[in-house]
């Protein structure tokens, strides 16, 4: 594979994609970041060499391949379609662009350009959450009936807590929902291979006024010690969903921001006609499969009692956890392979632009939903 990145974006997820390109030996030809002290300083502390100072000149690389895009997300439209018209390939972090008139028009300029344009939804890359699929898939719970669950954090519990998220014209104007609960409809329409045909939401602003730093604050970062002024708050912290799928198969989603001692829960059920899985992101090695007619069982990640076509997506021995990290791994090595197959007519495993353009349609309905107070359905 011969095949070079950049990487725009040095905070917490922009390195995470960084180590995962170098476990992949990917070589990584230089990085961009919010100031050009900021990108000379990342280059030093992560051993790269070029430190890029503007998105035209790392567009214009022609040693460059693939574009990851790791910035906040009002960032996201103009980046990935920089890089798209210098004829790179784009991962671009979730949400793909602010709204969807932006993602259709990256799904579209990907078509015209012959470009690949994937979408960071790595949560599907954890092994389980791969062999959940193919149990569904093989019929090992039957007809999928009711898909529950949550995505729970507590990163944003205090009205002192920052981050960029918080300002609806650098995260958008949603929050939670776009931020983690998107991860959570991801799997679920993936795994059980049907997507929502209609929806009824309840979003809420838990902590109506924060105390704004006056400062940069990066992503997981203390506030502690920052000068503070009031600001007030219109993002959800809170969101409950009811879904309706395709084939019957209902559900309904929790996310908030704002759950004490829950550091990164996303937890799902789906039941079955004839059985049912459980799977959850803080005990990642653990599937749980029950049953009415047998002993329910706990499947341990173990790559030899796997199924065929989940087992390539666990890289260690029975006994060694794999993790978040692992997941960034997993899918890279499925973009690039399949950029370095050639053929960008074959059917695309991993989270596309038009997954992005997918789940950025749900949130926008979700907020319809959510201030009209009603049921809303999503188009075909």
């Amino acid at each position: 594979m011969d095949l070079r990145a950049a990487v725009i974006g040095t905070g917490f997820v922009g390195r995470a994609h960084i180590e995962a390109l170098r476990r992949l030996a990917i070589p990584i030809q230089g990085v961009l970041g919010s100031s050009f002290a900021r990108t000379e300083e990342s280059c030093q502390a992560l051993g790269i060499a070029r430190a890029y100072q503007t998105m035209e000149e790392l567009a214009n690389d022609e040693t460059l391949d693939v574009v990851h895009v790791c910035t906040p997300n009002h960032l996201h439209f103009q980046e990935s379609e920089l890089a798209l018209r210098a004829g790179k390939h784009v991962m671009c972090e979730k949400p793909l662009a602010m709204n969807t008139q932006e993602t259709a028009a990256l799904v579209e300029l990907a078509r015209q350009q012959r470009r690949v344009g994937a979408v960071t939804y790595n949560l599907r890359y954890y092994p389980l959450c791969q062999e959940a699929r193919a149990l569904v898939e093989q019929g090992t719970i039957g007809e999928p009936q009711i898909a529950h669950g949550s995505y729970l954090q507590d990163w944003l519990l205090y009205p002192t807590d920052w981050n960029w998220r918080l300002e609806p014209e650098r995260g958008g104007a949603m929050r939670a929902v776009a931020d983690i609960g998107t991860h959570w409809l991801d799997l679920i329409c993936w795994i059980t291979g049907r997507n929502v045909k209609e929806l009824c939401a309840d979003l809420a602003t838990v902590i109506p006024v924060r105390q704004r730093p006056k400062g940069p604050v990066e992503t997981f970062k203390k506030t502690d010690n920052l000068a503070t002024a009031p600001e007030g708050m219109s993002t959800d912290d809170y969101g409950s969903i009811l879904l309706h799928f395709e084939d019957g198969l209902r559900g309904v989603l929790t996310v908030s921001q704002v759950s004490a001692g829950r550091k990164n829960r996303l937890w799902f059920e789906i039941d079955g006609s004839e059985g049912s899985l459980a799977w959850d992101q803080e005990q990642p090695n653990v599937l749980w499969i029950g049953s009415r007619r047998e002993a329910n069982r706990w499947l341990i990640k173990d790559p030899s009692l796997m199924s065929p076509q989940a087992r390539g997506y666990a890289a260690y021995p029975a006994g060694h956890a794999e993790g978040y990290p692992d997941t960034f791994v997993q899918l890279f090595k499925d973009l690039y392979g399949y950029i370095d197959a050639g053929d960008f007519q074959a059917q695309r495993s991993f989270p596309t632009f038009e997954t992005g353009h997918y789940e950025v349609g749900l949130c926008e309905l979700i907020a319809l939903s959510a201030r009209e107070r009603r049921w809303v359905e999503v188009p075909g």
